[in-house]
């Protein structure tokens, strides 16, 4: 056979080689162990969560915070971005703002006010970054923030009316310390007390006391001045602003259960001022919002339904209580 045609017969063989041993059964290829980045579930390492307070006015507040953290670090989230706005709506803003630059996961806002929300709220959407409303409402259209967390106000108020239509059945004329002006807290809380309230039971003035001690304390000293002898009771949208008007009524020589006293809150503080007979009924309002914030927040990153609005479990306190549980009271 001549060379040429020889080789040319070796080289066919060769090409045809790869065909053949692709019909053979193949070696199988790893796949990867892992689902693709994509569908990954975030988890609380991957969280970087924005609470920009709104301040420290009350003990409340200060139970709040500290349910923020704790469960912050019981978790191992990535990176509490927190921070204290002083009371000042624009502080909170800018902070909320500086979120926004940072990319956080989710902000958990509790807002100062109601009103004024709108545009970071806006910005916070555009960017990506889902808004939890946190205790205090707001004004702005929902579809701006993906849900409320917290307390009715509404129904506290309500709740707070019916005790005192319990403590006067008879009616008399009633006092009223109110939070901070404009504030969701403040305005559900009145609302629904005046709601409620029994017809022959009236409202001779209400003054905010800013959910201060220290703010309380004085309106309430101008407020025996004023109408002294005139009233038989008084509705005070916080357990702070209580203790601050009771230091006052201490002051002015009335003895403990001479006015009744309907509170908001539940604090140790109330509890103890329910036990010293000051305070008549104290309406529960829960602070530890930690684990459902976080909660919540790790099912936006996850892309799961959650509910437009989650109400926390609350109830209304009474002195024969306070002793009994004012050592189980964890804020």
């Amino acid at each position: 056979m001549p060379i040429a045609k020889h080789l040319a017969q070796v080289s066919l063989v060769l090409a045809l080689l790869p065909v053949a041993a692709g019909c053979a059964p193949a070696t199988p290829v790893a796949q990867p162990t892992t689902a693709p980045a994509a569908d990954v579930k975030k988890t609380y390492a991957d969280m970087v969560l924005c609470y920009p307070q709104l301040g420290a006015e009350s003990d409340w507040r200060t139970a709040n915070t500290a349910s923020i953290k704790e469960t912050a670090e019981q978790l191992g989230i990535k990176q509490l971005v927190f921070s204290d706005a002083q009371q000042k709506q624009e502080n909170q803003i800018a902070a909320v703002r500086a979120c926004i630059q940072q990319s956080v996961s989710v902000i958990a806002l509790p807002p100062v006010v109601e009103d004024g929300w709108d545009a970071v709220l806006t910005e916070a959407k555009n960017a990506g970054i889902p808004v939890i409303i946190v205790d205090r409402s707001v004004s702005s259209d929902p579809s701006l923030y993906a849900s409320h967390i917290g307390s009715d106000m509404v129904l506290e108020g309500q709740r707070a009316a019916a005790e005192m239509n319990k403590l006067l059945p008879e009616g008399g004329a009633i006092l009223e310390l109110s939070g901070t002006t404009g504030s969701g807290a403040a305005v559900g809380r009145a609302e629904g007390f005046r709601a409620d309230l029994n017809a022959n039971i009236t409202i001779l003035d209400s003054q905010t006391g800013n959910f201060t001690r220290a703010e309380a304390k004085p309106v309430m000293e101008a407020f025996l001045k004023k109408y002294e002898g005139q009233f038989q009771g008084i509705f005070v949208h916080n357990d702070d602003m209580a203790i601050g008007a009771i230091e006052a009524i201490k002051a002015a020589g009335i003895q403990p259960g001479e006015l009744k006293i309907v509170s908001v809150d539940g604090t140790r503080g109330g509890f103890q001022a329910m036990a010293d007979g000051w305070i008549q009924a104290d309406v529960e309002c829960n602070p530890l919002l930690g684990p459902q914030v976080f909660e919540m927040a790790l099912k936006l990153m996850n892309g799961e339904p959650i509910e437009k609005s989650v109400l926390t479990n609350e109830t209304v306190y009474y002195p024969d209580d306070a002793l009994e549980l004012l050592p189980t009271r964890q804020y």
